[in-house]
């Protein structure tokens, strides 16, 4: 930053509440980065208590031309919330009231901060149901979510974070306060501007605000969790359920690699030996379910299952989903570096992937560890390293470049629900036309025409 810049820094200080507003070194550097690797100190933390103060924040640094960071809970995959140009961090973690829930139109009115699992809590005790369920749900925020536009393994069934927004609360980058949106479950007034922010990683303004669709929470659910001797057999069962016309709540896959893992950090005797893992989700009512589960039990059956294990009510399919909530931290324990990527790819290319992640595999000498939201072709494909072998980075980036280009070859994508953010910025060209770059470039522009917000980032 210039040094007027600095000087600027004081003066907003004196200018918002008390404690809202910090240049101190330790609390910078906490709020330098997030799951990624990358980190970059900002220049000052502000933490908000109300849209108010927010206003004011960007109504400064525009004026001042200092370089905005908004933050949610900081537990992103990509590196888009690192301060890349330093400037100011905005953490939204104080704006965390849930203003209403209205079981009779069924919406929430929640500030960004409101961590995801507590407002599932929430509503639920009302009998409804706020579906999105990211696995780090208990510690992200809503307004992580709608920035990032979150999935998870209900978005099969459900859709992800963009279907339940129907009005936000947006600052602009040069303060100005918008409400769009409403919070009826249809409304054709306009463009469709709140959408627009879905998604934007900060880019655009900052959400204060959010309106979100709720739904009946269904009585009952079950699910099956089933172990195969091949991948083929489990990508076979799949197919085979979808085609049944069945349309599962969540659909789950997992390779080899991460079960051996799982296994080791679980105990989970029935993970022992199994070279796929499916998981398979109803809910609804109960008795429609209990036939349900009994018809997939079937369909299993016929591609010779290791084992299937049938979870009946909540507490038995939380059982479940406690040895696939441990995935992720299974193969942190392997002692390798987890390079996370959310591509997609299209349904019908699922074998496909999990046998070019073997290619890729034996080609660069890496483990590729497979699992994730198979129903959608939503893989996290994981490329594990361990970086004190001599060409281990040139390996994991010639990897890389690989599987971005055959995903966009087999017309996937490169996130399904992380982003862009740094992490993901070199494949941004491939991913996206010439013409379609231009087209953010000119939002952006818009928008924010003199590029405070999130600079740094793809756009």
């Amino acid at each position: 930053m210039k040094p007027h810049q600095f000087a600027a820094l004081a003066k907003l200080k004196r200018s918002l509440p008390r404690g809202e507003f910090t240049l101190v070194p330790k609390t910078l550097a906490a709020y330098a980065g997030d799951k990624w690797f990358a980190s970059h100190l900002p220049d000052a933390v502000a933490l908000p208590r109300s849209t108010k103060s927010v206003s004011a924040i960007l109504r400064f640094a525009n004026k001042h031309q200092i370089p905005v960071t908004a933050r949610g809970a900081g537990h992103g995959y990509v590196g888009g919330c690192v301060p890349s140009h330093g400037g100011i961090v905005i953490s939204l973690e104080r704006m965390k009231r849930i203003r209403e829930i209205n079981a009779g139109d069924f919406v929430t009115v929640v500030q960004p901060g409101v961590v995801t699992a507590e407002l599932q809590e929430a509503v639920e005790k009302l009998g409804l149901f706020y579906p999105p369920d990211p696995a780090s749900r208990a510690n992200n925020s809503i307004g992580g979510n709608i920035i990032t536009n979150a999935g998870g393994p209900r978005c099969l069934k459900y859709g992800v974070t963009r279907d339940y927004v129907l009005g936000l609360e947006v600052v602009l980058a040069d303060g100005t306060i918008v409400r769009l949106g409403g919070r009826t479950h249809k409304n054709k007034t306009g463009f469709d501007l709140h959408r627009l922010f879905v998604g934007s990683e900060g880019l655009l303004g900052i959400v204060t605000e959010a309106t979100l669709k709720l739904l009946p929470l269904p009585p009952y659910r079950a699910n099956l969790a089933i172990g195969f001797g091949s991948m083929s057999n489990a990508i076979r069962t799949l197919h085979a359920i979808l085609g049944a016309g069945f349309l599962p709540a969540a659909l789950e896959l997992a390779d080899q690699f991460t079960l051996a893992a799982a296994y080791k950090r679980t105990g989970s005797e029935r993970l022992r030996g199994c070279r796929a893992h499916l998981i398979v989700e109803l809910d609804g009512q109960k008795n429609s379910v209990l036939g349900e589960i009994r018809q997939l039990q079937r369909i299993a059956a016929s591609q010779q299952p290791r084992f299937t294990e049938t979870g009946l009510g909540s507490k038995q399919c939380e059982a479940v989903w406690k040895i696939r909530r441990e995935f992720s931290y299974a193969l942190r324990d392997t002692g390798l570096t987890k390079l996370n990527q959310d591509i997609v790819v299209p349904r019908s290319r699922l074998k496909d992937l999990f046998n070019f992640a073997a290619r890729l595999q034996r080609k660069h000498k890496l483990q590729v560890a497979c699992f994730g939201h198979a129903g959608d072709g939503n893989i996290h494909t994981n490329i594990m390293v361990d970086f004190k072998q001599p060409g281990a980075k040139r390996r994991s980036e010639a990897a890389l470049d690989e599987l971005f280009r055959q995903v966009l070859a087999w017309g996937g994508s490169i996130t399904g629900e992380h982003g862009v953010g740094i992490a993901k910025k070199r494949w941004w060209p491939l991913a996206v036309s010439a013409e379609a770059r231009e087209l953010h470039r000119t939002v952006k522009r818009a928008l924010d025409p003199k590029a405070i917000l999130n600079p740094g980032k793809f756009v």
